[in-house]
């Protein structure tokens, strides 16, 4: 296990520390960038860390004389300002945090609101007809309702806010002194999946504010970046990596939506971004295509050796020779991709531009980061070393040393809400069960190799973590994504694999084939990755379409559905 680590930062107990920190040595810094559109015009605002912390005391005395100190707040829109004003807000003075996913249908929400026995929400517009379904239907412990944008029935942010600089004018410090507990519950934050089976997360300022300040020790952060903010925030990877950025001094932007992020790259000179694999991908495969229109890929493919090989003895001008590639997606120097595995093919290659890409692994559990690569230290196929103060053991190794990741570490969860079987089940000992099967090499470099749940068992007693399968059915030209999965079949199961085929790839490269001569097409092309593995990972049967699959909103594949669709209903462990 490396400890090693390559940046000063100091050691906080809660985010209250981090972010006057942040304001003590950023002040003038721009820590937010909004852009207002009016149908002939379109302007910018900055946000510096000096204006933020004023608009989150003001709020936060608002919100403790709407008597909500102690309680519990629900938040509940996309990516925008208000979003992280009124997180910090609620962290600041104690208030519990309960970020809600944007994307569950209205039932989900109200089954959120309920569950997690919120007192007030923070919501946009948008969601007004469920804010006022669950306000009618009185099921709710809910007695505020704030909305970001101003509309009736509703208590308007920016009064709060107005109401709480008056009172702060008065002389009211009470919000201000607030002091933290830092271990008590800060945010209860629910896992992946519908709300009907996903589990609620305790997580404390401790846990968030340690895995910051781990992250900072070894993450090449500069506060002349700028960040665009993508990633849902309701997420902990999306709200957590937001903290690091106001803890670096870090400006944010904000996407104007998926179309629209290479736009957005070059609109706001973007230099540090934090996604998920199939966003990445796909900005990297786009990347590819404009440089083969232009007829350079060659011309890139030589320029690349040419510079590794200098890179070998120390002269590094990968950003001096791609500078034209790399001004193409604003400047970008910095990439750290995370939820799932990245495409090694896609990791080399934004590295080789000299656009410095990492990978981290981690956790809603653990706030959420266990390991990641940095500048210094990547190795592709890995997620790098554990974090300085987590530590990491490998349970119930098999032939092949891969076993349960287990974990143990200040970011560790306070358990799972109201669910005392569920955190007994994963918490032992001070160590978190992850569920994710792994194994460390020789050199300490850690490597995921599959889910727990995901994990299919033959009859012969062989086990087969299906994403190492997909990794290489992805790599097929024609293939837009896939899963595998075990078909029961008599008393044993048949490896097979579902894939949404890239309906662009089918039409510009392969325009006269049918249907079935494309089925026949892909089939042969996964057989011949067949033959990269042992026979018994061979997959046997293939189903193919052209419809998304069913996704969570960090982008991953939602399996248990993707079966259900298929009348399988289960996942054949």
């Amino acid at each position: 296990m490396r400890e090693e680590t390559f940046f000063e930062y100091p050691v906080f107990d809660n985010i209250k520390q981090v972010i006057y920190h942040s304001i003590d040595k950023y002040p003038n810094n721009i820590a937010f960038k909004i852009k207002e559109k009016t149908e002939s015009d379109v302007k910018y605002i900055d946000i510096t860390y000096t204006d933020f912390i004023n608009e989150v005391n003001n709020l936060g005395t608002g919100l403790f004389k709407l008597g909500l100190k102690g309680k519990r707040v629900a938040i509940l829109s996309k990516n925008r300002y208000e979003w992280p004003l009124s997180y910090v807000t609620l962290l600041l003075g104690g208030i519990v945090a309960v970020p809600l996913d944007k994307a569950l249908t209205d039932i989900e929400i109200e089954n959120s609101i309920i569950r997690s026995k919120v007192d007030a929400i923070i919501y946009e517009e948008k969601y007004v007809d469920i804010v006022n379904k669950v306000k009618e239907e009185g099921k709710s412990n809910l007695t505020e309702f704030i909305c970001m944008d101003k509309i009736d029935d509703a208590k308007y942010i920016k009064n709060i806010q107005k109401s709480g600089q008056e009172e702060i004018g008065k002389g009211n410090k009470e919000y201000i002194d607030f002091e933290i507990d830092n271990k008590a519950l800060a945010t209860l934050v629910f896992t992946s999946g519908t709300t009907s089976k996903s589990k609620i997360v305790m997580l404390s300022q401790y846990n968030i504010a340690r895995n910051i300040s781990d992250m900072q020790l070894v993450e090449d952060f500069r506060s002349t970046d700028v960040n665009l903010a993508f990633l849902p925030f309701h997420h902990t990877f999306g709200s957590t990596g937001q903290l690091i950025m106001l803890s670096s001094g870090i400006t944010t932007a904000f996407p104007d939506g998926l179309k629209y992020i290479a736009q957005n790259l070059k609109e706001y000179h973007v230099t540090f971004f934090v996604g998920v694999p199939i966003l990445i991908e796909a900005i990297y495969k786009k990347l590819n295509e404009e440089i083969s229109k232009k007829g350079k890929t060659t011309m890139v493919k030589v320029a690349k050796v040419f510079t590794n090989i200098l890179l070998k003895f120390g002269i590094d001008i990968r950003r001096k020779v791609f500078k034209e590639i790399i001004d193409e997606l604003g400047g970008l120097r910095f990439v750290i991709s995370g939820a799932a595995c990245l495409d090694k093919r896609v990791e080399k290659g934004f590295n080789d531009l000299g656009i410095l890409t990492v990978q981290g692994y981690g956790l809603t559990e653990t706030a959420p980061v266990l390991c990641a690569e940095n500048y210094k230290y990547r190795k592709y196929g890995s997620i790098g070393f554990p974090m300085k103060n987590v530590q990491i053991r490998i349970d119930n190794k098999n032939e092949d040393d891969i076993g349960e990741i287990v974990v143990k570490g200040p970011n560790v969860m306070l358990g799972y809400y109201e669910d005392e079987e569920a955190t007994n089940a994963v918490l032992k000992d001070g160590w978190f069960y992850t569920g994710d099967y792994g194994y460390i090499d020789s050199k300490g470099y850690v490597y995921v190799t599959g889910r727990k749940k995901n994990l299919i068992v033959l009859k012969n007693g062989k086990k087969i973590f299906p994403e190492e399968i997909e990794e290489q059915i992805n790599k097929i030209d024609l293939v837009e994504e896939c899963f595998v999965y075990g078909l029961p079949k008599d008393d044993d199961v048949l490896l097979s694999v579902k894939i949404k085929y890239d309906e662009e790839i089918a039409k510009t490269q392969y325009p006269n084939l049918n249907k079935e001569e494309l089925h026949k097409a892909i089939w042969n092309k996964v057989k011949e990755k067949n033959k990269l593995l042992p026979k018994y990972k061979y997959v046997k049967n293939m189903v193919l379409t052209n419809e998304e699959f069913a996704k969570t909103t960090t982008n991953k594949i939602k399996r248990f559905e993707e079966l259900k669709k298929m009348n399988l209903g289960m996942n054949n462990n």
